[in-house]
């Protein structure tokens, strides 16, 4: 099992989440996260004076898929997150030594 964690831009949450559901994803974890990369920020203005916005708006993703669908999970987020602009985000994917589903007990691959 793999554990895919992909920080994208919010506005692509859904079209993202719909393309994965259509590939047989059956969940995901989701959170709002700020932070920074390339980009390093940005700077606004605001009534007239210019301020620095030191972290960027982000929503993070968590996966967790049998190996052998990771990739195709992987270029699917890509693909649909992508703007060709700076700070698309990042897509890690790390390996999952186990994983139980609460209420049944259900182990790995059936647990997820």
């Amino acid at each position: 099992m793999k554990l895919i964690i992909a920080a994208i831009k919010p506005f692509k949450l859904e079209e993202v989440r719909e393309a994965l559901t259509a590939l047989g994803v059956r969940g995901m974890m989701v959170t709002e996260i700020k932070g920074f990369g390339s980009q390093s920020g940005h700077t606004e203005i605001y009534r007239g004076a210019e301020y620095a916005v030191n972290f960027v708006p982000k929503v993070k993703l968590e996966i967790v898929v049998p190996a052998a669908m990771a990739d195709q999970v992987v270029e699917t987020i890509s693909k649909t997150a992508k703007t060709d602009k700076i700070g698309d985000g990042k897509i890690f994917v790390l390996d999952v030594q186990q994983a139980v589903r609460v209420r049944t007990g259900e182990l790995n691959e059936d647990a997820i």
